[in-house]
C-alpha cells in the first residue's frame, strides 16, 4: 500500500510516498481503509521533532493522526464494530498513520463516524473534539454553569469547543476575528470580542477556566483574567509537572517537564491560579460522545476547499505551515 512517511526528523518539511505491507491487525484491531486524513499542526511538530520527548517514534515513520474510512476487517475479541462500518479515529499517540491507504487501529480509539456525514467533514472531527473535550472534561474539571473564554478561538479548534461546551452547560467567551463573529454567536457562544477593537484582558475578569490556543506570549494576559482557583490549560504552551504526573512519564522526562514548567506553575500559583497542559489522546467512548453532541446540534467543521491526495501530502503540510487556511486541510483517498 502506499503510506506518506519521514525518514528522520527535519526542520524541513520533505516527505516520501512509500511503498510498504498493508498492515496485520491483532485481535484487539480493526482495520480501516482511509477515505479522508486530516492535516494538522500536529503533523509539523512530529515530522521536525518538537514532540519527540513527550513522544519519540521510531523511523520510518507514516504520518497522520486523524482520519475516517471504512472498516474493511476486525480482530477476534473487536465488538461493536464490523465490516462495512463506516468510522472515524484520532489515532493512538504511539501508533499513527493515517496518511496511508490502511490503517490499523485498537478498537477503544475508533467511533463510528456522525449519521449522514461525508468522509472529509468526519475527518476534521476527532483531533479538534477530543482536544476539546479533554481539556473542558479531565484537565479543567468544568462544571455546568461555569465560564470558559477561549483567546483565538474562532479557528477550527473554537469550531469544535464552542459547541461540546455548550453541551456540557457552559457559557462560553470567544476572543477572534471579526469575520467569525456572526457564526459563533449563532452556534451558541455567549459573547464574541473581535481582538482587533477590544484587547480581553482589559473587559473581562474573574473567569473560572481559560483554554490557551495562542501560546506563550499570552500567558500573563490569561492568567490575569481568571478568577482566584480558576484553571488555565494550554494547548501550545508546554508541559509542566502536573502534565509529566498524569501521564506517567518516567524519572528523566518527569524532571525535564518539572523544570520547563516551573515558571509557568509558580506564575499561577503567586496568584492563587492553576496551570495545566493538554496533548490529545485516542479514546473512542469520549469521540461517541462527541459524535452525538455532532449530529444533535449538526456542527460541521469547516474544510480547506483545496482537497490534495497522497502524493500531494508535501504540499499539504507546507499549506498548513504557512497558515491562512479556510478550514482543515484534508487529504483525500
Amino acid at each position: 500500500m502506499k503510506a506518506v512517511q519521514i525518514k528522520n526528523y527535519s526542520k524541513e518539511i520533505y516527505t516520501t510516498l512509500s511503498d510498504i505491507p498493508k498492515p496485520q491487525i491483532s485481535d484487539s484491531e480493526v482495520l480501516i481503509q482511509v477515505k479522508a486524513a486530516a492535516v494538522n499542526p500536529v503533523e509539523l511538530l512530529i515530522l521536525t521533532g518538537s514532540v519527540k520527548l513527550i513522544q519519540d517514534y521510531p523511523m520510518p515513520l507514516t504520518l497522520g493522526n486523524e482520519c475516517s474510512g471504512i472498516v474493511e476487517q476486525v480482530g477476534s475479541k473487536v465488538e461493536g464494530f464490523k465490516n462495512g462500518d463506516r468510522v472515524y479515529t484520532r489515532l493512538p499517540i504511539g501508533k499513527i498513520g493515517a496518511f496511508a491507504e490502511y490503517v490499523a487501529v485498537e478498537q477503544d480509539a475508533v467511533a463510528k463516524m456522525p449519521e449522514g456525514y461525508d468522509f472529509n467533514t468526519a475527518a476534521a472531527i476527532p483531533l479538534t473534539g477530543l482536544t476539546a473535550y479533554q481539556a473542558i472534561v479531565e484537565e479543567l474539571e468544568a462544571k455546568p454553569g461555569q465560564t470558559i473564554l477561549i483567546p483565538g478561538g474562532s479557528g477550527s479548534f473554537g469550531q469544535m469547543a464552542v459547541p461540546i461546551a455548550k453541551a456540557l452547560g457552559l457559557r462560553v467567551i470567544v476572543t477572534g476575528n471579526a469575520r467569525a463573529k456572526e457564526q459563533f454567536l449563532a452556534m451558541g457562544v455567549d459573547r464574541y470580542l473581535d481582538y482587533k477593537t477590544e484587547n480581553y484582558w482589559e473587559v473581562l475578569s474573574d473567569m473560572d477556566h481559560v483554554i490557551d490556543t495562542l501560546g506563550p506570549a499570552e500567558f500573563e494576559h490569561e492568567l490575569a483574567v481568571l478568577k482566584k482557583g480558576g484553571r488555565l490549560v494550554s494547548l501550545r504552551t508546554g508541559p509542566n509537572k502536573t502534565f509529566a504526573l498524569r501521564h506517567q512519564f518516567g524519572g528523566l522526562k518527569k524532571q525535564l517537564f518539572t523544570l520547563a514548567g516551573s515558571k509557568l506553575d509558580k506564575a499561577a500559583q503567586k496568584q492563587g491560579k492553576e496551570y495545566r497542559f493538554v496533548f490529545v489522546r485516542s479514546n473512542g467512548a469520549q469521540l461517541q460522545k462527541i459524535t452525538e453532541i455532532v449530529e444533535k446540534q449538526q456542527v460541521k467543521p469547516a474544510v480547506d476547499s483545496r482537497i490534495f491526495s497522497l502524493d500531494q501530502a508535501n504540499e499539504a503540510l507546507q499549506l498548513v505551515a504557512k497558515g491562512q487556511l479556510n478550514g482543515k486541510v484534508m487529504i483525500q483517498l
